[in-house]
C-alpha cells in the first residue's frame, strides 16, 4: 500500500507547501472588502464563515464525482494515482483557487464574464453557451440516477420522483444561499468525507487485499491508452471545469481573501484524497481490473458503489451508499442550477441592481434552466451525455488560460497557470479526434492533430508572453 499512502501524502503536502506558494504570486489583501459585503444582497451576497463555505465548496465541486470517476478511473490501474496527485496539486487546485479569486476581486463575477474580460468578448459568447449547455446536462444526468433509486425505494413513479426533486431545485435555486445551502450543505459535505473515511477505513483494516503499488509491471493498462482518456475519466479528482462555474456560488460568500486557500485550494485537495480513497478501493476490492470491469458492465458505478459498500461496512454501508447515490448528486444538481440562473442573469439582465434581488426575474431565470434540464432527465439523453467529459475538460482550460493572462496582465508568475494550461489543450485537441463520441480517427492520426493544434496555442501563448513583456517594461520605464 506504499503507493497509496504516499498519494495520500503528497496530496497533504501539495496543500501544506504549493497552496501557500499559488497565494504568494497571487497576493492576498486582507483588508479589502469582499463582494459579500459590498454587494450583499441577502439572496446571493451572503457573508458566511469560511469553513461553512469550505464545505459548501466541497459538496459543490465534489458529488459523486469522486466517487464515479473514481470508479471508473480505477480501470486503469495504480498509474491513476499518479494523475490524481499531480493534476490535482498542479491542475485542478490551482485552477479552483483562482476562479475562486478573480470573482472575489471581480465582484463575485461568473465565469464567463472573467473569461470576457481577460480572453475577449468573442471567447465570452462562446463560454456562456457552453457553461450553459454544461450546467443544463449536469443538473439533468445528477437527477435521473437519484429518482430511479428513490423510486425502486419507495414504490413512487418515477416522473413523482422526479417532480419531487426539481422542487427542491427550484426552492434551492431561489432563496438566499444561507437558507437551504448555508445550512444543510456542510452536514452534507460531512456525510460525503465521512463516506470516504470510512471506505478508507475498511481498505486498511477490513479489506483482506492490499492496494496494488505502482510497478513496471502496471505502469501500462492494457487494451486502454492512457494518453489522454485518463484525464477525462478522472476530472473531479483531478482539473474539472465544472468547478470554475460553481466557484462564484462560495466567493460571493467570503468574509476575507486570506479564506480564498482554505476553501478554494483546500476544498480541491481534500477531493482529491477522495478520489483516491475510491479509486483504490475500487482496484482492491474487485481484485485487479478486470474485475472491476466485469462488476462495472454488470451493473455500472452504483452498483460497485453499493458491493464495496455493503460487503465492508454491512448495513452502516448500506445507508451510506443509498445517502451518497441520492445526496450527493442532487446537491450537485442544484447548484449546478444555481450557477446557471446566475450566468443566464448575468447574460440576460441589463437592469440589475446591485443589492436588490428581483425576485420575480430569479423565478423566471430558474425556471428558463430548469424546465430544459427536467425535460432532460426524462429522455434517452445518453448520446449527449457521452460530451459533457471532453466539454467539461474544454472549459477547465478556458478558465486555466483566463488565469494566465491575468497573470501575465499583472507580471506575476503567469508559468503556474501556463503549464497546466498548455498540458490541458493537449488533452482536450487530442481527445475529440480519437474518441468514439468525437470523431473517432486512429490513435497516430489524432494525437498528430491534437499536437499540431497545441503548438498552434503554444505560439500564441508564446505572442502574449512577449506583449505584456513590452507592455509592463513600457509601464514600468513611464
Amino acid at each position: 500500500m506504499v503507493t497509496f499512502f504516499a498519494s495520500i501524502a503528497l496530496l497533504i503536502g501539495g496543500y501544506a507547501i504549493y497552496s501557500k506558494v499559488v497565494e504568494r504570486i497571487f497576493v492576498i489583501d486582507p483588508n479589502k472588502q469582499t463582494p459579500a459585503y459590498e454587494k450583499f444582497d441577502s439572496l446571493d451576497y451572503v457573508p458566511m464563515k469560511w469553513w461553512k463555505g469550505s464545505l459548501i465548496q466541497l459538496l459543490n465541486i465534489a458529488g459523486l464525482g469522486p466517487i464515479f470517476g473514481a470508479v471508473m478511473g480505477a480501470l486503469y490501474g495504480p498509474v491513476a494515482f499518479i494523475w490524481i496527485v499531480i493534476g490535482c496539486i498542479f491542475a485542478g487546485a490551482v485552477h479552483d483557487y483562482f476562479s475562486g479569486m478573480l470573482s472575489l476581486r471581480h465582484g463575485g463575477a461568473q465565469y464567463p464574464a472573467l473569461v470576457g474580460k481577460y480572453l475577449g468578448a468573442n471567447m465570452r459568447k462562446i463560454i456562456n453557451v457552453v457553461s450553459l449547455v454544461l450546467m443544463i446536462l449536469v443538473a439533468a444526468a445528477f437527477t435521473a440516477g437519484p429518482a430511479q433509486l428513490i423510486t425502486s425505494v419507495t414504490s413512487l413513479p418515477f416522473i413523482v420522483s422526479l417532480i419531487i426533486i426539481f422542487a427542491y431545485f427550484i426552492l434551492a435555486t431561489v432563496l438566499p444561499v444561507n437558507k437551504i445551502i448555508g445550512r444543510i450543505y456542510p452536514l452534507f459535505g460531512a456525510v460525503l468525507i465521512f463516506m470516504a473515511v470510512s471506505i478508507a477505513f475498511a481498505l486498511i483494516f477490513i479489506s483482506k487485499e492490499s492496494v496494488p503499488n505502482l510497478t513496471l509491471e502496471n505502469l501500462h493498462p492494457q487494451e486502454l491508452p492512457i494518453w489522454p482518456l485518463l484525464m477525462v475519466t478522472i476530472s473531479c479528482g483531478a482539473i474539472s471545469g465544472f468547478h470554475c462555474t460553481q466557484s462564484p456560488i462560495v466567493a460571493r460568500t467570503l468574509k476575507n481573501e486570506k479564506d480564498g486557500r482554505k476553501v478554494f485550494f483546500g476544498a480541491m485537495i481534500g477531493e482529491g484524497v477522495i478520489t483516491l480513497i475510491w479509486a483504490a478501493a475500487a482496484m482492491t476490492f474487485f481484485n485487479g481490473t478486470g474485475g472491476l470491469q466485469e462488476a462495472l458492465a454488470a451493473g455500472g458505478p452504483s452498483a460497485v458503489v453499493n458491493e464495496i459498500s455493503t460487503s465492508w461496512l454491512g448495513t452502516l454501508g448500506g445507508i451510506l451508499a443509498i445517502l451518497g447515490v441520492i445526496i450527493l448528486p442532487i446537491t450537485t444538481g442544484d447548484t449546478a442550477l444555481r450557477s446557471s440562473r446566475m450566468i443566464l442573469e448575468d447574460l440576460v439582465s441589463k437592469n440589475h441592481k446591485e443589492g436588490k434581488g428581483n425576485k420575480k426575474a430569479t423565478f423566471i431565470y430558474t425556471l428558463s434552466v430548469a424546465v430544459p434540464a427536467f425535460y432532460l432527465s426524462t429522455i434517452d439523453y445518453s448520446f449527449l451525455w457521452r460530451y459533457v467529459g471532453w466539454t467539461n475538460q474544454v472549459v477547465a482550460t478556458v478558465m486555466l488560460w483566463t488565469a494566465t493572462i491575468y497573470l501575465l496582465q499583472h507580471a506575476k508568475n503567469h508559468w503556474i497557470c501556463g503549464i497546466p494550461s498548455m498540458f490541458m489543450t493537449a488533452v482536450v485537441c487530442c481527445y475529440i479526434f480519437y474518441a468514439p463520441e468525437g470523431l473517432g480517427l486512429d490513435y497516430g492520426l489524432s494525437m498528430g492533430i491534437g499536437t499540431v493544434l497545441t503548438l498552434f496555442v503554444g505560439g500564441w501563448y508564446i505572442k502574449q508572453i512577449r506583449t505584456y513583456t513590452n507592455q509592463n517594461i513600457n509601464t514600468q520605464v513611464a
